[in-house]
This record gives C-alpha cells, sequence and structure tokens, in this order.
C-alpha cells in the first residue's frame, strides 16, 4: 500500500452515567492536501532561490516603507547584509536627502497600485560611497488584490554613468 494522510478528530464516548466507554473517532484521507501543500512548499523554495541569487538587486518594502525583501545582489551592491536593513524605512535611512521626496513619490505610487519603470536615484552604501540605481518599482499584492508592499527590482549603472 500507499501511504495516507490522515486528519483524525477522536472524543470520548460515555455511557448514561457520564462513564467513559470508549472512543469515537473520525478519520478524513488529506493526502491530496498535504501533496499540495509539498508543492506549494518546494515552489516557495525554488522562487527564494531565485530572488536571493538574481544578478539585480531586488529590494522589497511593506506598506509603511519598511525594507522587507534584501537579495544577495543588493548586499552586494550596499553592503548592507539582509538582516541590517529587513524592518528599517528604505528612504528615510538609505536614500541621501536631495532624493528622498522622488524615491518617496514613486514608492507611494506603486502603493496606490501606479508602477514605475526605469527611475534612477543613488543609494548610500554602508561605506559611505555612492551608487547609481536603475529601479522598476512594482506593486506587490496578496491573493484578494491588496496592495501590501513594493517590490524593486534594479541595476547597478554607477560605471555607465560615470563613463
Amino acid at each position: 500500500g500507499d501511504r495516507v494522510e490522515v486528519l483524525l478528530n477522536a472524543t470520548t464516548r460515555v455511557d448514561a452515567a457520564g462513564t467513559i466507554v470508549g472512543v469515537v473517532g473520525v478519520g478524513q484521507d488529506i493526502s491530496a492536501r498535504k501533496n499540495a501543500e509539498t508543492r506549494v512548499s518546494m515552489l516557495a523554495a525554488d522562487l527564494r532561490l531565485l530572488i536571493d541569487s538574481a544578478n539585480a538587486p531586488i529590494i522589497g518594502i511593506d506598506a509603511f516603507g519598511c525594507v522587507n525583501e534584501w537579495n544577495n545582489k543588493a548586499a552586494e551592491i550596499t553592503g548592507y547584509a539582509k538582516d541590517e536593513v529587513v524592518g528599517c524605512y528604505l528612504v528615510r535611512d538609505f536614500i541621501i536627502d536631495e532624493y528622498k521626496t522622488a524615491v518617496n513619490g514613486v514608492l507611494h505610487k506603486a502603493l496606490e497600485g501606479s508602477e514605475t519603470d526605469n527611475f534612477e536615484f543613488p543609494f548610500v552604501t554602508k561605506s559611505g560611497e555612492r551608487v547609481e540605481i536603475l529601479l522598476n518599482a512594482t506593486t506587490r499584492r496578496d491573493t484578494t488584490g491588496k496592495v501590501f508592499g513594493v517590490v524593486g527590482v534594479g541595476q547597478d549603472i554607477t560605471e555607465l554613468k560615470r563613463g
């Protein structure tokens, strides 16, 4: 036989005097659901690997502007590890003053559902250097369509701007 995943509910069975005389159990085959959960988990792991290993910086924020996504390329370009930035305010903590309003505007528009392509802005690295980023800001939605953040996929164009 094949292995079957079962969800089991059990309750005591009592007689007229209230004495426990047995157990009543109801089982439900949940093998298909468990297999689907396994496939979803594998897909999520594959997507995580794709994001983390992408050759482009990928930065996400929540609806409040706090960083909730930061891939390996973003860490490489900026010098900040993911655990140093998650929970920090992207604009307040990492964007130079003269670009805070513009970057905040692009992110706010994306949070309202209006996405921006090819937005250029400088980012200050952990070592204090300025890098130029070209970014696409995309609205993130949950399964019901509700906006819950923004994800930006970018490109380091520092060398292009210098040349």
